[in-house]
């Protein structure tokens, strides 16, 4: 097997985490890019996402902490359109500092718990 990258270690780490304590509770994953930042809700006993919001549709936004936090609002507000209080918070491989803290804490602020 050839050798994991630290990122790719730390995504497995966090994903086997999450299916051993998450229960039926949905899954908010992010991932984020240098230009975007994504987060999505997914429901995986159905194998659906649920709501979705991310730094695409908005003009000259950029990647920065402000633009991480309109997307945590964002997609607390989807959530809560489609009947979602509660959920596990995905990580993925990325640390939990900067953009995807602020989002996080954008989405607790959102009505989101995790």
């Amino acid at each position: 097997m050839a050798k994991l990258s630290l990122f790719e270690r730390r995504r497995r780490r966090v994903r086997t985490a999450i299916k051993s304590r998450g229960g039926a509770r949905p899954r908010l994953s992010v991932h984020r890019t240098g230009r975007h930042i994504y987060a999505q809700i997914i429901d995986d006993a159905a194998g659906k996402t649920v709501a979705a919001a991310s730094t695409l549709g908005v003009k000259a936004s950029g990647a920065n902490i402000d633009a991480a936090a309109k997307v945590g609002k964002d997609i607390a507000s989807a959530a809560k359109k489609a009947g979602v209080t509660t959920v596990v918070f995905d990580r993925g491989g990325f640390l939990f500092h900067g953009r995807v803290k602020a989002l996080a804490d954008a989405a607790r602020e959102g009505g989101l718990e995790f």
